[in-house]
C-alpha cells in the first residue's frame, strides 16, 4: 500500500472522529497520565491492518507506540491479544476508535476471504475481489483481501476494460463494444466481457475478449465449456451466497464476490488499559 494513501485515510477518520477535541478525555483524563493497554480478540479470526492502526497514534503524535504480539496475517483465536499500546492516555483515548475501526475491519475481510480461499481448495479457481468497496477504503480493503490469500481485480476504472451489460447496450453489442476497446487500448491491458447467457459468451468469445464474465448464469458449465480456454473465466453474481466448491468444480478460473468487502462483518477486537 502506498503509505501516503493510507496516512490520507487515518488523517480523515481521526478529523472526523476528534473534530475540535476530545471532550471526555479532556475533562477526565490527567494531562501526561501513562497508561498500557492490549488489543484482544474476542473471536476467531485473520489479523489484518495491525501496520495501519499503529500507524494511527504515530500520527497523533506524542508517545504512544503500539507493540505487536502476532504477525499480519496471523490465525487467532478468542483471548489471544494481538497488540499492546503504551504512552499518553490522552493520545491512546483519541484514536482507539479509529484503530480499532481500521483494524477490525480489514481484520473481517481477511477472515471471510481466506474462508473463501479454503472452499475452493483443490481447485484451480482464485477468489477476487470486486470494485464494492467502502468510498475512500479501497486501498486498505483490496490490501486486506490479499492478506486472506485472495487475489484483486482491477483497483477502479482506470486499470482495467471490463465491458459490462451497460456498456454493451450503449455501443450496440458485444462484438461492436470489444473491437472498440481493442482499437484503441494498449495491447497491455486485458478486455474483459461481462455475459449472462451462451449467445453473449458465443459473441465474447468470436470478438476475442481475454476474460470473460460468467454473471448469474444458469449454464456456467456449459459456458465453461464452451469457451474451451481461449478466455480466462470468471464467475460472479451473488457468489457470497453460493457453494463455492460447487463453482469451482465446474471449472471457472475466478470468482469474484462482491461480499468480501461490502457487507462483510468487522472482526471484533477490543482495546483494554491495564488498571492505572
Amino acid at each position: 500500500m502506498e503509505p501516503r494513501a493510507v496516512d490520507e485515510i487515518i488523517l480523515n477518520a481521526l478529523r472526523e472522529d476528534i473534530g475540535p477535541g476530545d471532550i471526555t478525555t479532556a475533562l477526565c483524563v490527567p494531562a501526561g497520565k501513562k497508561i498500557t493497554g492490549r488489543f484482544g480478540a474476542k473471536q476467531p479470526g485473520l489479523i489484518c491492518g495491525l501496520h495501519v492502526a499503529a500507524r494511527v497514534f504515530t500520527l497523533l503524535g506524542g508517545n504512544a507506540e503500539m507493540s505487536l504480539s502476532v504477525e499480519e496475517g496471523a490465525a487467532v483465536e478468542r483471548g489471544d491479544v494481538v497488540a499492546a499500546v503504551s504512552g499518553e492516555a490522552g493520545i491512546v483515548l483519541k484514536g482507539e476508535r479509529v484503530a480499532l475501526n481500521l483494524l477490525q475491519r480489514m481484520s473481517g475481510i481477511a477472515t471471510s476471504t481466506a474462508e473463501a480461499v479454503r472452499a475452493v481448495a483443490g481447485f484451480k479457481t482464485r477468489i477476487t475481489d470486486t470494485r464494492k468497496t467502502t468510498p475512500g477504503l479501497r486501498v486498505l480493503e483490496k490490501y486486506a483481501v490479499r492478506v486472506g490469500g485472495g487475489v484483486n481485480h482491477r483497483f477502479g476504472l482506470y486499470d482495467g476494460i471490463l465491458i459490462k451489460d451497460n456498456h454493451i447496450a450503449a455501443a450496440g453489442g458485444v462484438i461492436n463494444a470489444v473491437e472498440a476497446a481493442r482499437r484503441a487500448a494498449p495491447h497491455t491491458l486485458k478486455i474483459e466481457v461481462e455475459t449472462s447467457d451462451l449467445d453473449e459468451v458465443r459473441q465474447a468469445i468470436e470478438a476475442r475478449a481475454d476474460i470473460i464474465m460468467l454473471d448469474n448464469m444458469d449454464d456456467m458449465r456449459e459456458a465453461v465449456a464452451l469457451i474451451g480456454g481461449r478466455a480466462l473465466t470468471e464467475a460472479s453474481g451473488d457468489m457470497g451466497n453460493r457453494d463455492l466448491a460447487e463453482v469451482a468444480a465446474m471449472g471457472v478460473d475466478l470468482i469474484s464476490i462482491g461480499a468480501l468487502t461490502h457487507t462483510v462483518r468487522a472482526l471484533d477486537i477490543s482495546l483494554k488499559f491495564d488498571i492505572c
